[in-house]
């Protein structure tokens, strides 16, 4: 672990602001509301920039510029935002929020002209635009709002569905989110008791289970009336923008051809034998005619070895410092300068994520729920990835091209978290191989074909929604169920209680999210495999890394050699997913496990 501050577990926001009550806080948030009025002052009631490159350029410079400098609020509601995440229950962080969502808001309202304007710019003009050199830098970020301008309304109608996205859909979400947060059982928080779940000790897993089917069924009525209120919210926006699918919007957002996404869908989707045999396998391996649907993930194997936060932090470390010394350089700042949240506690937001992408001036910040096992270790990594995929674009794009679409951005953090568990397989006998072996497949089964299980749910979700009105709880759950099983297999019990596990599944909410981590996973390998034949190509992989937004993931790719509008990259990941399940079924006979 790097040498300094190994005792800062938790995050260090002042490079932010030092304190809830800093005085720079309404600084920032000033000066962010003056230059954002500077801006709409000098440009919304000219229209030389529509029509002028040598104008749009200094248009977009200006913009550009104030994104990077101060955005609409400073970088004051990245910081709350960041507070509450660990601090959920804190009523004084929630009104802090709401005031600066506020504030955000009404800005957003006054400068939105500026894009939408150049958004509908007429065909003629544009390729005058695009062709412009002084405007490279900014040609991709053109393209995008072309094709998305006929989804556009105007701008009053903006404004209202500005002003409306919260309490249609963003406070809904966090009720159910921050009820469920609060909820604790025997000292131990939400997020402790969903990984007691896959505990050795079947008593200890069957216990949390039952305990967390309480909670699920306890927050049931506020799922179904959230889940209803943000399903037609959805329905509405779609319905007002003229999109023809309900994920068609997640699609043009991300940047992708909709028959791309389609394609990867279908090649998992015909591929599920696959994670059938995967779960046949392993209650084969336990002994077992069925696992029980919250025992889906159990570990196999002597893998219970503990792994402190600093014992993590060292295997992470040295995998990365070796794959690139940029990816550990990067990596010992977030450690070194407080920029990982690491335990679990009350009130902390469950899960894990990395957060950074407001501006390229403001440092990233990882959030984990550390619990020691080894599960921890492959999530350091996975948002690590993301972290260092947020450092390379800071140090190459401009802040309009700051960011990645969903459709690159799973390939960094699944990239250094399978180095990582390559890592661990390096030096082991056959049963720990095995047992590796079985968590490979347990990832690579829950990252691509569950996501892509949801991912059909959610198409069904939306559609029933549409055409049968408000969904009942038990729908939901009926449907719900019927997609898990259709990746499981009858391997895995469809358990009692089992239907109401969408109740905290935070992605569905985010609608149609779920296919990056599928096509990212696919990406990955691709790319893994590049790597380990020629370690020169890594030099490839970090200027993939430092694109961000100035150009399409297809084009991304393909300069790699890799093609995602071919049905057959899609296939070729999942025959080597059947090798490696291949593999393991093998040495699980070699070994006589089964």
């Amino acid at each position: 672990m790097p040498e300094s501050n190994k005792e800062n577990l938790t995050w260090d926001l002042s490079p932010l602001f030092t304190g809830d009550d800093d005085p720079k806080i309404e600084v920032a948030k000033k000066e962010a509301e003056v230059a954002t009025l500077a801006f709409v002052k000098k440009w919304q009631g000219r229209e030389d920039y529509l029509r002028e490159p040598a104008v749009l350029k200094e248009a977009l410079d200006e913009y550009n510029d104030l994104q990077s400098k101060s955005g609409l609020d400073g970088g004051v509601g990245y910081y709350f935002g960041l507070r509450q995440s660990t601090d959920q229950d804190n009523p004084t962080l929630k009104a802090k929020n709401q005031i600066i969502h506020d504030f955000v808001i009404r800005l957003a309202n006054q400068i939105q002209f500026f894009m939408l304007r150049v958004a509908k710019i007429p065909l003629g003009e544009q390729e005058k635009l695009l062709n412009f050199p002084a405007l490279t830098s900014y040609k991709h970020l053109l393209e995008r709002l072309f094709v998305e301008a006929k989804h556009l309304l105007s701008e009053p109608e903006e404004k209202i569905l500005n002003l409306k996205a919260d309490t249609a859909s963003g406070a809904w979400q966090r009720l159910t989110a921050n009820f469920i947060a609060k909820e604790e059982h025997g000292g131990k928080s939400f997020s402790e008791m969903m990984s007691l779940i896959d505990d050795r000790d079947p008593a200890v897993r069957d216990s949390a289970a039952a305990w967390l089917n309480q909670i699920f069924k306890k927050h049931l009525e506020v799922g179904e009336a959230e889940l209803n209120a943000i399903l037609q919210d959805k329905k509405i926006n779609d319905e007002l923008r003229g999109f023809s699918r309900p994920d068609q919007a997640r699609h043009l957002g991300d940047d992708l051809e909709t028959p791309v996404v389609d394609a990867m869908l279908e090649a998992v989707s015909v591929r599920f034998d696959l994670s059938k045999r995967f779960y046949a396998l392993k209650a084969k391996l336990f002994g077992l005619p069925q696992l029980k649907y919250h025992e889906r993930n159990l570990p196999y194997g002597e893998v219970d070895k503990k792994y402190s936060f600093a014992e993590s932090v060292a295997l992470v470390g040295s995998v990365l410092h070796k794959l690139d010394s940029d990816f550990g350089k990067i990596f010992d700042r977030f450690i070194v300068r407080g920029q990982v949240d690491v335990y679990p506690k009350k009130g902390k937001t469950s899960g894990a994520f990395c957060a950074g992408e407001e501006s390229p001036t403001r440092p990233t910040y990882i959030l984990l729920n550390h619990t020691d096992k080894l599960h921890d270790v492959l999530t350091l990594a996975h948002e690590v990835g993301h972290g260092i995929n947020n450092e390379l674009i800071k140090e190459k794009q401009n802040a309009l091209n700051y960011g990645t679409p969903l459709a690159t951005a799973e390939v960094a953090s699944t990239f250094m978290e399978d180095f990582v568990l390559e890592k661990l397989a390096e030096e082991s006998d056959e049963e720990l191989r095995l047992a590796l072996m079985m968590m490979k497949l347990n990832d690579d089964v829950s990252t691509i074909f569950r996501q892509v299980a949801c991912y059909r749910f959610e198409q069904e979700l939306h559609t029933a929604a549409r055409t049968q009105g408000y969904l009942p709880k038990e729908k939901i759950g009926e449907i719900f169920q019927k997609h898990m099983a259709s990746y499981m297999g009858e391997a895995v019990e469809i358990s009692a209680g089992s239907e109401n596990w969408w109740v905290y599944w935070s992605h569905i909410r985010s609608f149609f999210y779920v296919y990056s981590y599928a096509s990212g996973l696919l990406v990955s390998k691709a790319m893994q495999n590049l790597v380990r034949q020629d370690k020169k190509f890594i030099i490839q992989v970090k200027e993939f890394l430092a694109t961000g937004l100035a150009d399409s993931p297809k084009n991304i790719f393909a300069k790699m050699g890799i093609k995602i509008d071919q049905p057959k990259f899609w296939q070729q990941g999942l025959v080597e997913i059947e090798e490696s399940l291949l593999a393991a079924e093998n040495l699980a006979k070699k070994l006589g496990k089964v």
